[in-house]
């Protein structure tokens, strides 16, 4: 009996002490300075590199002072021009947009490494998939040399990334051996990988691949085409004005609605050119400022979450 007392005491004391050193461990907020309470956002513009037009708006909001981070698809016609603004803006918040696919029909992109070298990832063509579905098969290992080619290649020209995330969240939903592939190389690089804690429910591989080093933001946010164009500017509002507490992360895509980017994306509308020029309107606009300031909301970095106190 004083044998099974003892245990009970002693798994109720550990219980305990997991329990306050839950509550004791710092949110990312806090270590940022902030009260646990706070919210703070990270507005990020993905797909720099994919077109000048892409490359022009996302710049004009990172000068702007509003867009806080992006992204650059290394593989795509105008990454130089990219490469060459990080290199001439090394204050800016940019990371890679590891790319896998290219998901338009008349505008199309291919891998870094050698193509032999990463059949898998490529169609008859030589490009990368329009889509991944249930009958590709991708192979982990020649996902992991493609992601390593990317950033060999930006940092060779000039790009200092501030942190990695997935094209189309590719890495992300394709299963344990891709995530993995994709950590490891974050891991060996010292990038923090952009993944979300609201995933984990739907995808427990993202938990339980990570290490307790490893940046977890809070939430996301990203509008989807059920969004009427019309209805573009009050959905955002809405997203801001019930933010919850922790960083949240908002995945916009800018370009301008010009002849360059209605080409590239003319098979359809999602993620095209109106789309995008919807986003940057918005996003650079007095009244998303205002929103920012009326909230109280703290607009962040992807370098701020890294260079953070543990």
């Amino acid at each position: 009996m004083t044998r099974i007392l003892g245990i009970t005491l002693f798994l109720l004391a550990t219980t305990s002490i997991r329990a306050e050193a839950q509550t004791a461990a710092k949110s990312l907020a806090e270590r940022l300075g902030y009260a646990r309470d706070a919210r703070l956002v990270i507005v990020h513009a993905d797909d720099l590199g994919m077109t000048h037009s892409v490359n022009a708006a996302s710049i004009k909001g990172l000068e702007s002072g509003l867009v806080t981070s992006a992204s650059i698809m290394v593989p795509c016609p105008w990454f130089p021009e990219m490469a060459e603004y990080a290199k001439a803006h090394t204050d800016a918040d940019l990371g890679l947009h590891l790319t896998l696919t290219s998901e338009r029909v008349f505008y199309r992109w291919g891998p870094v490494a050698p193509r032999d070298k990463v059949p898998s990832l490529v169609d008859a063509n030589g490009y990368f998939h329009l889509n991944w579905t249930d009958t590709t098969h991708i192979d982990a290992k020649e996902v992991e040399l493609e992601l390593r080619a990317q950033i060999e290649r930006a940092i060779g020209m000039g790009v200092r990334p501030t942190h990695l995330d997935s094209h189309q969240y590719r890495l992300f939903e394709n299963g344990k051996d891709i995530f993995e592939s994709v950590l490891r190389v974050a891991h060996e690089y010292k990038l923090p990988l952009f993944v979300v804690r609201d995933w984990f429910a739907g995808r427990p591989y993202l938990e339980s691949s990570l290490g307790p080093d490893d940046l977890v933001a809070d939430h996301t946010v990203t509008i989807e085409p059920g969004v009427a164009p019309q209805k573009w500017a009050d959905f955002y509002t809405a997203a801001l004005k019930n933010l919850q507490p922790g960083v949240t992360v908002f995945i916009i895509h800018l370009a301008f609605d010009d002849e360059e980017m209605r080409a590239a994306t003319r098979e359809r509308d999602t993620w095209g050119a109106a789309w995008r020029q919807r986003d940057f309107n918005f996003f650079t606009s007095e009244r998303f400022r205002a929103l920012v300031r009326d909230e109280n909301i703290k607009l962040v970095t992807w370098r701020e979450l890294a260079n953070a106190p543990k």
